[in-house]
């Protein structure tokens, strides 16, 4: 559920013209069906062969350095605190990191798609596609290629923003940059509180998988039992800058975080699902989110009013 990318081993990318350092925060922290990858750019590789997912949402958020991005041929500037939305089935893609490197974090969902494997041909169909195995990483094929031309940077399309240009929530504490830049099946806020602040009350969903990456200060991460559990006072996690939480649905646990003396800022990914609902366990509340409904319940035991 905790982990810090100080003590993460990264896997490196070094076959040009990619190149950079890969660390998977979101599967050291306990994700499951989401991930949050940081990667460090070398200076003048990209970080990907350009591409595009058919189904996953990309969310990225640069850390530091700056760079550029490439969207179908089509070049933008990119630097710290800008976040790119690359929706499925949209343009092709990839960062081509700058002189002082290119720091991002990439959130998306995790799918596992159905394919059938003929061992013999090495042939698989995916949904109505058929295809040939390769006994090769893909990569090297497009390394043949080398770097994909990068004209001069233009304008910013849509799905590059600012985080100083997301709006403002919560009294200003929280800006929805992921949906200022055009996410629609996930959503990417950046917080600040205050020392001594606290961020949404304590809580946990059924449906949707939050991940959080402390960016700066210091703080606690609060998890608060469910009745089930006994309820009572919650766990208290010391939490500083480079910290990853994961926090799948259920789990019998309500998570909140409060600032130090610091203050605490942070970024925190999650999906999105009409059919989620979340229980607040402090104040005994409970979100029917996809109709706006919150209510009141009794907390009954499993076999309350039955015979025997």
């Amino acid at each position: 559920m905790i982990a810090h990318w100080d003590d993460l081993e990264p896997f490196p990318s070094k076959l040009a013209p990619m190149g950079g350092d890969w660390y998977d925060l979101g599967a050291a922290a306990g994700s499951v069906d989401v991930g949050v990858k940081r990667i460090k750019i070398t200076p003048g590789r990209i970080s990907t062969p350009p591409h595009v997912h058919s189904r996953e949402e990309e969310i990225f958020y640069v850390l530091g350095g700056s760079g550029l991005a490439w969207q179908d041929g089509e070049t933008c500037e990119v630097r710290r605190a800008d976040c790119i939305v690359h929706a499925p089935g949209g343009a092709a893609h990839t960062l081509l990191a700058g002189d002082d490197g290119l720091d991002v974090l990439a959130f998306g969902p995790r799918f596992q798609p159905e394919a059938g494997y003929l061992p013999r041909s090495k042939n698989l169909w995916v949904a109505d596609w058929a295809v040939r195995a390769l006994d090769h990483h893909p990569w090297h094929d497009e390394a043949e290629l080398g770097v994909p031309e990068f004209p001069e940077p233009g304008e910013r399309p849509a799905n590059v923003v600012a985080l100083e240009d997301a709006p403002t929530e919560f009294g200003g504490s929280s800006r929805p940059i992921g949906r200022t830049a055009g996410a629609t099946r996930s959503g990417l806020h950046h917080g600040v509180l205050p020392p001594g602040g606290e961020g949404a009350p304590p809580h946990l969903h059924t449906v949707e998988e939050e991940i959080f990456v402390i960016l700066d200060g210091d703080g606690t991460l609060e998890l608060w039992p469910v009745p089930s559990r006994g309820g009572g006072p919650p766990e208290k996690h010391p939490i500083r800058a480079g910290h990853v939480l994961s926090h799948p649905p259920g789990g019998g646990f309500g998570h909140a975080l409060r600032a130090g003396s610091n203050g605490l800022t942070y970024l925190v990914y999650g999906t999105r699902s009409a059919a989620d609902v979340a229980f607040y366990p402090r104040s005994n509340k409970i979100s029917f989110r996809g109709v706006g409904l919150t209510a009141r319940l009794e907390h009954l035991d499993y076999m309350d009013g039955e015979p025997g």
